[in-house]
């Protein structure tokens, strides 16, 4: 679904008498589809000091069941737009305002167009021809607009947005292997045939650049200006004395992972009062026009990408020099302007973790993100709004009214191990429901602290390796989070070309570890029951036992999980590594059902055998495949009533 805007003839009616401010572009075609974006031009006619701040402008639409202001953007020059979809097939209306009422450029300009569906043929050939993603009607898992169950198969590209993944408007070869020099559409036609049908990035990452600071530092206010991931081999202490920089404290000599655009933009102008800090009332379209092309061809291959605001880090010096609550929400306005009428979901912010000098507090950024909504609304289109955590978004800013910009959950980062069970669980349970998922789990190849299941360190891409992150992959989805799942790598920095990798992986390499053919096999898994996986309720507490002896919840092995609907007629289980075979209750008394195994890591069926339950509803399930008990390796299974 590529970038569309509106015909000016035929479909598009002026309003009589204005300039023709409102500049519409020509596509070549006549048919305006639903879920297909569309842009308004407005063009300022009179001078502003600053357009990022001065001008806010909008236009009012009206469609089927459909009347919301969508607001525009500044792109440049005297250059606004206005980006929004058709959401139903009909007639639709739109009128422009803003908050400068003398300029005609902006106000009183109006037209209609008709909206046409797509066909299935069409919807078959792009998933996200289906509309937006949405929250199920029993709030548990995500759905297209047109019912279609959604299942987010996704991978963590953070700094996705930046030159590490140029874009360069060229078809990658048929067979392509990831190797050095390669490109955004590289990665995402390898990962789509994997089955990927999603990537998390971070919008832009301020106050981050290779620029002889170190990684890590505080300003002369003691204000720390960054906490960024380390551009390994560039050591600043050859280079500058650190104790003559004014700086008060930082950590360590490795300077930052620069973040620029493929033209070597950077998101803000640099502030003239405050050293090494964005000036963050002075946005650069420039940076921005770059990730458009990601995103719109992330949307043209059926993606559903997470599109992060900023990393936390930059919020002691936004705060501390900046009105952090309106200029954060602005530049949050401009990332949902600019970006709104994509299929997406939407966070808030990047909070991997909660330091006391390196992030303002979950507190903070709540107060932000709420001051957001109620000054501009929730986003227009309905896409889940969530936040990438450290532990979950339901411990750090609680459900519901105690946050109001978010409408769906996530888990992530700490831990990384059986407890996040127990999180997916208790969120599962909240009233409303919220859908659910794990933003960060287990990452292959990644030699961290907070990435050693009970102390265990494997090498990198080796069979428990990617056995940690599998465990991670079918215990969170059978602990609740029916959303889908994320799958990460050790080069969620993106290392690449030219630079070493240090205590990480080059992208290229990292794409090719053996756990990312793992989540299509999830997928098959999951989506084999139909529609009626978005019904499944967690049920582990009637696998008896449901831990083998001496399995820590600090680990990844021996635990067993099991989800199961209401009516009892169908049970989606998964078994560790080590997992004691269990015998199940809560089933239908005296019943026949059909039970197949599931290999997670080719993703065969083994041949379906029927299996009874007893008087009670409790069923004695087969032997492990491998015949072993407890088991040698991790199995998935699903049983349903005849």
């Amino acid at each position: 679904m590529n970038c569309r805007s509106l015909r000016l003839f035929g479909s598009v009616i002026l309003l009589i008498g204005c300039l023709f401010n409102a500049v519409l572009s020509a596509t070549g075609s006549a048919d305006i589809h639903v879920w297909e974006m569309q842009e308004i031009v407005l063009k300022a006619e009179k001078v502003y000091d600053n357009y990022y701040t001065d001008v806010c402008c909008w236009i009012e639409l009206r469609g089927p069941d459909f009347s919301r202001r969508i607001y525009g953007f500044w792109d440049g020059a005297n250059i606004f737009r206005v980006r929004f979809v058709a959401t139903k097939p009909g007639e639709w209306h739109w009128h422009s305002g803003s908050n400068q009422p003398d300029d005609r450029g902006f106000n009183d300009i109006a037209g209609q167009f008709t909206a046409v569906e797509w066909t299935e043929a069409e919807k078959q050939e792009n998933p996200n021809r289906r509309g937006f993603v949405c929250p199920t009607p029993n709030g548990h898992a995500l759905q297209y607009a047109d019912g279609k169950p959604f299942f987010m198969v996704g991978d963590t590209w953070l700094a996705g947005s930046t030159w590490r993944l140029p874009f360069r408007n060229a078809t990658p070869p048929e067979k392509y292997e990831p190797a050095p020099g390669i490109g955004f559409e590289d990665a995402v036609q390898y990962r789509k045939k994997q089955g990927f049908n999603s990537v998390s990035m971070i919008s832009c990452f301020p106050n981050w650049d290779s620029d002889g600071k170190p990684s890590t530092y505080a300003d002369s206010n003691g204000i720390f200006v960054r906490n960024a991931w380390e551009k390994f081999g560039y050591d600043v202490s050859d280079a500058v004395n650190l104790d003559e920089l004014g700086e008060l404290s930082y950590w360590g000599t490795l300077t930052a992972k620069d973040m620029r655009d493929e033209s070597g933009n950077l998101p803000f102008a640099m502030s003239r009062d405050h050293r090494g800090v964005s000036d963050f009332n002075r946005i650069n379209p420039k940076y921005f026009q770059s990730l458009d092309q990601k995103m719109d061809y992330l949307s043209g291959e059926g993606f559903v990408p997470l599109l992060e605001t900023v990393r936390r880090d930059v919020g002691p010096s936004w705060s501390a020099y900046f009105d952090f609550n309106e200029t954060f929400a602005r530049f949050v306005q401009y990332l949902i302007s600019r970006y709104g009428a994509y299929n997406m979901i939407f966070s808030g912010i990047h909070l991997d973790w909660i330091p006391r000098d390196f992030s303002l507090t979950a507190e903070e950024f709540n107060e932000a993100l709420t001051y957001h909504l109620h000054k501009y609304g929730p986003l227009p289109f309905g896409q889940p709004v969530s936040t990438l955590i450290s532990s979950s978004t339901y411990s750090v800013f609680g459900h519901h009214e105690d946050c109001p910009w978010l409408t769906m959950h996530s888990v992530g980062n700490k831990p990384r191990d059986h407890r996040v069970a127990d999180s997916l669980e208790i969120i599962f349970r909240l009233e409303p429901s919220f859908p659910v998922i794990n933003f960060e789990p287990y990452y292959t190849g990644w030699d961290h602290e907070i990435n050693m299941p009970n102390g265990e360190r494997p090498p990198a891409n080796s069979e428990r390796d990617n056995y940690f992150a599998r465990a991670q992959m079918y215990g969170s989805v059978l602990s609740g989070a029916l959303s889908g799942h994320v799958h990460g790598t050790s080069a969620y920095d993106i290392t690449t070309t030219g630079e070493p990798p240090g205590k990480r992986h080059h992208i290229w390499e990292a794409l090719t570890f053996e756990s990312a053919n793992y989540m299509q096999h999830l997928h098959s898994f999951v989506v084999s029951a139909g529609e009626k996986f978005q019904d499944l309720q967690p049920a582990r507490d009637d696998v008896h036992p449901n831990k083998a002896p001496g399995s820590p919840p600090t680990g990844l092995d021996g635990w067993a999980y099991m989800l199961r609907t209401a009516d009892q007629e169908l049970a989606m289980l998964y078994f560790e590594n080590e997992s004691v075979l269990p015998i199940l209750s809560g089933l239908k008394p005296k019943a026949v059902y059909t039970f197949k195994w599931f290999d997670p890591r080719t993703g065969e069926w083994k041949p379906a055998e029927r299996v009874k339950t007893d008087r009670k509803g409790n069923l004695h399930i087969p032997l492990f495949p491998d015949g072993q008990n407890p088991s040698a390796t991790d199995w998935a299974a699903i049983i349903s009533k005849q």
